[in-house]
């Protein structure tokens, strides 16, 4: 395992890690010949208006790309990414590295022989074109490298993935039985706050037809501010304050059902409602969800306390629709 760790921690820091090296080449190579003030920061027109000394320059830009690589690391190796997911993290580490690494060299480099009051020729605003397609160039080759990393284990690490190893809930013939969850979004509100808050101040300085959408999703989140989770016959069912809108799941488009922890960023790309390449869910927090395998071979999830229960029900459930009682 921890071999497998390390493994998929260097690959995701290994661009940063790259323009780092490069960008302390660059500056041993030519700091002879920088001035004692860097321009570092161009207007529109590519004239420098900021500056900053060539030690405070190389602490920032260094220690940004060392920052980030610590962060992909602990991504890869936290985040239980797999497919797509895993892609998209390794692919990305490795364009913003080239992107951030492009722009950090070329700063040195327009600083050349410059005199004290930035270099002549400004800063070419094609450069700023150029790092966008380093970018693009080093995603594919980052997704590519991608499948060099070993892949996580089972997201639980258990056999819960398999018929077998599906809890049930022992019912008696004919009894009947449900379950439901609140599941409290603490950030629900102060995004509806925030939203609101937007709407206002673009409704006033520029229109409240602009500011309106941002009213729409505010009234769309404030109704899932309490969301419940439910388990019945019917299926799998995520209702909020209002009859509408609502998520349901029926019980003829699952496969089975799992409770284990999921991790919100990492997994799902944040909170609220998800949709990923191979998974969708309702996410409110990192933590124990039920996450039910789709026919599709999709999954979804949603957050909720005491998901082993609601999880067993719907596996109990789903025997009994295939034994057709």
């Amino acid at each position: 395992m921890a071999s497998k760790n390390f493994g998929r921690a260097t690959l995701a820091a290994l661009p940063f890690v790259l323009a780092l090296i490069v960008g302390l080449v660059v500056h041993l190579t030519v700091q002879d010949r920088l001035p004692d003030r860097l321009a570092v920061h161009f207007n529109a027109g590519g004239s420098a208006d900021r500056y900053t000394g060539i030690t405070a320059y190389l602490l920032y830009g260094l220690g940004t790309l060392l920052v980030l690589g610590a962060l992909w690391a602990v991504f890869a190796v936290n985040g239980k990414l797999y497919g797509r997911g895993r892609s998209w993290l390794i692919g990305g580490g490795f364009a913003l590295a080239a992107f951030l690494g492009y722009l950090l060299i070329t700063v040195l480099l327009v600083n050349v022989d410059a005199p004290e009051g930035g270099p002549a020729d400004g800063f070419p605003l094609w450069h700023v074109a150029a790092a966008v397609g380093a970018g693009a160039v080093a995603w594919p080759i980052g997704a590519l490298l991608s499948r060099l990393a070993p892949a996580p284990e089972s997201p639980d690490g258990s056999d819960g993935g398999t018929e077998a190893g599906r809890e049930r809930i022992a019912l008696a013939d004919g009894e009947v039985a449900g379950w439901a969850r609140g599941i409290g979004a603490w950030w629900a509100p102060l995004a509806v706050l925030a939203l609101l808050a937007a709407a206002v101040a673009v409704g006033r300085d520029l229109s409240w037809f602009a500011g309106a959408p941002l009213v729409v999703l505010a009234l769309v989140i404030g109704t899932f501010c309490r969301p419940h989770v439910t388990v019945d016959r019917r299926g799998l069912t995520v209702s909020g304050l209002l009859p509408k809108p609502r998520l349901r799941v029926p019980l003829e488009r699952m496969a089975g059902a799992d409770s284990r922890r999921v991790n919100a960023f990492a997994e799902y790309g944040g909170w609220g409602y998800r949709v990923r390449p191979d998974r969708s869910g309702v996410i409110t927090r990192s933590g124990e969800a039920i996450v039910v395998s789709l026919t599709s071979g999709r999954e979804f999830a949603v957050t909720v306390d005491d998901s082993a229960t609601g999880a067993a029900l719907l596996n109990t459930l789903l025997d009994r629709q295939r034994a057709g009682r």
